[in-house]
């Protein structure tokens, strides 16, 4: 049962990790094609400085939980719930952001 669990602890973290790399991915995307822009991408690249904060702290925050995981069950519930929080928070980020770029 503890490994079973510590398995889906260690699934959980890796997916909140990856959500939270994807955020960071994605505005290092939109601030790659800002600076190309030059002066018309500054309103972009303003947006993409001021997010890199959050992108880099649910990065953290999950690569952490990952780190937790690697121990008994109470390590396991504990990277469980920091690397899933993360990753949610980094999901719901990404997706305010590209609500933001979206053409409509």
């Amino acid at each position: 049962m503890e490994t079973a669990f510590g398995i889906i602890a260690a699934l959980v973290a890796l997916v909140g990790l990856l959500a939270a790399l994807g955020h960071v991915g994605y505005l290092a995307m939109l601030n790659s094609a800002a600076r190309k822009r030059g002066v018309a991408g500054g309103a972009t690249a303003e947006y993409v400085s001021g997010r890199w904060k959050v992108a880099g702290g649910t990065a953290a925050a999950a690569g952490v939980g990952l780190l937790l995981t690697s121990g008994g069950v109470l390590p396991d519930v504990l990277g469980l719930l920091l690397a899933g929080g993360a990753g949610i928070a980094a999901k719901q980020a990404l997706d305010t952001t590209r609500e933001r770029f979206r053409n409509p």
